[in-house]
């Protein structure tokens, strides 16, 4: 077959728009992630092991409360405030116990179960979680991170540790609830920001899509 045909594997797009001959863009794949929590847990000691042991998390998801306008005949639907679902985060629980003290590290800053003490304010508990979707580079081959998720202002609103169960093979885990007050997108840890939290401006009384 010859290889010009590669480039129909696509959507057909009008003559005067993107190139219709340019053949599918490369996705990005579900497995090539990685997980960075900064502030989690007692400070000073490291959560790269955390991060060994991720075995899924979710990116953000974002929602409007919907204001509906009665006028007249019809109804005219606005967006209201947004707010952000929690997160979920799923570790394998290591023999070494890394993994289950780390995360029993930042319910007691949360909440002293031993004490029956709460923290003073979220300042004292809160973390940030980064998720970077990567390019697949590994070894000598340093990988490229393609989108980097700030999840900002998070702490743990539930902590589940996986029942034991003699007819599984599957190796234990800890699921973890991740509330967090913003999400921002970069193209890079560091970045700039890009999708979520990028300056596109603010666009007043614009007739274009709707008042």
């Amino acid at each position: 077959m010859p290889i010009a045909s590669l480039n129909r594997f696509t959507v057909p797009l009008a003559s005067n728009q993107s190139s219709n001959t340019q053949g599918l863009l490369m996705p990005k794949l579900a497995y090539r992630f990685r997980v960075t929590l900064d502030g989690f847990g007692v400070a000073g000691t490291p959560s790269t092991e955390l991060t060994k042991q991720v075995m899924n998390v979710s990116r953000p998801s974002v929602s409007f409360t919907e204001i509906p306008i009665a006028v007249y005949n019809s109804t005219v639907k606005l967006a209201g405030r947004h707010s952000f679902d929690p997160a979920t985060l799923t570790l394998r629980d290591d023999v070494t116990g890394a993994v289950s003290q780390k995360v029993g590290q930042q319910l007691q800053k949360q909440f002293d179960f031993y004490e029956q003490s709460s923290a003073a304010s979220g300042i004292d508990y809160k973390f940030r979680m980064r998720v970077e979707i990567l390019d697949g580079g590994n070894g000598a081959y340093e990988p490229t991170s393609l989108e980097s998720f700030e999840f900002l202002g998070c702490f743990l609103s539930k902590a589940v540790y996986q029942t034991g169960d003699y007819t599984k093979n599957d190796p234990l885990d800890v699921v973890l609830t991740i509330t967090y007050d913003n999400a921002i997108q970069l193209n890079r840890p560091g970045g700039d920001r890009v999708g979520l939290g990028a300056d596109v401006g603010r666009t007043i009384r614009s007739l274009a899509l709707g008042g």
